[in-house]
């Protein structure tokens, strides 16, 4: 745990103290700020980090060596009519009514923060204290990237981008073979080279073809799956992290056309609905860029309403069904700044040393079954951000 550092920023925000609680482990966040390993969770625990001073525990009698690993003062509780002393034994010192920080979110308006249940809200609020959302900190202190995750993530977007190139080239070769091949098949073909080089993948890859690629988070069967044929549009949302600890996701979308034996190109209808969400990416991505060299202060709903305002501006906005990105880190959907106004209304601050998605989607417009994503990855450093992988400028032909 970065105790000088959480209390600074404690300081920095005119918060209190942060207050950690968790039962059953339903907090993954506070485990990987503190530190603290999953032993077993069947009774609460608190953990308050003053502005100053030392931390304080509270943890039940018959777990009471849960958070022996953090520095403070242990405080005890078994019985229920126990607890209510045993919290304001933990607040003792503080200012009155004191401010603290809760992985809460008002109106569950950021539900990847709001983890701490409406009850034990209440119970913090009739001690006197005012409850107020963690989200800046966790972004600080959860999302922030070292140079080994950059550096892992770097790594997994090589073999990423190999086997999503390889996909493309493996169609076009069953085909040429008279080899029928269908999306879980090659599903199944990009998840295999994924894990012989080495990653750890959150679940298969997206294989998606003409309508499928028209749902978002569409999954392939075994059993039911559509064949890959001339003439379909095939959308491909592949991601991955190395099989270590502490490494960071890399996670891309590519689109793909297979071509007809007359054909040399992707017809218009395809090419020109990919060129807008290409544009409304890339205008994302300046965005971005552009704050960052006039130093400026960015949040995710105004990346979100760049990129959401090209689409509009071509008259599909309603057919760009949700956010435009997501952080990105050690899991897959981290807990840094998304860039959303429309799913939510992210407020948090675009920092330095976090990653993001860009992924701007249209999905079956005006009625016609395809739909295309495009979707890069941005790094954000101390003074410039840029874009991790290679960019899809055209779809490709197969």
């Amino acid at each position: 745990m970065q105790l000088e550092r959480i209390q600074a920023a404690l300081r920095a925000q005119g918060v209190d103290a942060w207050l950690f609680f968790d039962h059953h482990h339903r907090d993954p966040i506070a485990y990987r700020i503190l530190g603290l390993p999953e032993a077993m969770a069947t009774r609460r625990w608190y953990y308050l980090v003053p502005a100053t001073g030392e931390p304080r525990k509270l943890v039940h009698r018959i777990e009471s060596g849960a958070l022996d690993s953090l520095p403070g003062e242990r405080r005890e509780y078994a019985q229920w009519t126990e607890l209510e002393g045993g919290l304001r034994g933990l607040l003792a010192g503080l200012p009155g009514h004191p401010k603290l920080a809760m992985q809460y979110s008002p109106g569950c308006q950021l539900p990847a923060v709001s983890l701490v249940d409406a009850g034990t809200v209440e119970q913090i609020r009739a001690l006197g204290c005012e409850a107020v959302s963690s989200a800046d900190l966790i972004a600080h202190f959860d999302a922030f990237w070292t140079p080994a995750m950059a550096a892992s993530h770097n790594t997994a977007g090589r073999i990423v981008d190999e086997a999503i190139q390889g996909a493309f080239a493996h169609v076009r070769k069953s085909l040429d073979r008279g080899e029928g091949l269908n999306e879980y098949q090659l599903q199944q073909w990009i998840l295999d080279r994924l894990v012989a080089g080495g990653l750890a993948p959150e679940g298969p890859p997206i294989v998606g073809v003409n309508a499928h690629a028209g749902d978002p988070h569409y999954q392939p069967a075994a059993s039911g799956s559509s064949p890959i044929r001339p003439g379909d549009v095939l959308l491909l949302d592949v991601w991955g992290r190395m099989n270590q600890s502490g490494s960071a996701y890399y996670d891309v979308t590519w689109m793909g056309y297979v071509l007809r034996a007359e054909e040399q190109q992707v017809p218009d209808r395809f090419a020109k609905v990919f060129a807008i969400a290409a544009a409304a990416r890339d205008a994302g991505i300046r965005r971005v860029q552009d704050a960052l060299a006039a130093k400026r202060g960015l949040c995710g709903f105004e990346v979100d309403q760049t990129v959401r305002g090209v689409i509009r501006a071509a008259g599909l906005d309603e057919f760009f069904i949700h956010r435009t990105g997501h952080s990105l880190g050690r899991e897959i959907h981290a807990s840094g700044a998304n860039m959303d106004d429309y799913e939510t209304h992210d407020v948090r601050q675009i920092l330095p040393h976090t990653a993001f998605t860009i992924e701007p989607g249209i999905y079956c417009p005006h009625g016609e079954p395809f739909g295309v994503r495009t979707e890069i990855n941005m790094y954000v450093g101390d003074e410039a951000a840029e874009v991790t992988g290679p960019i899809q400028r055209e779809i490709v032909r197969i």
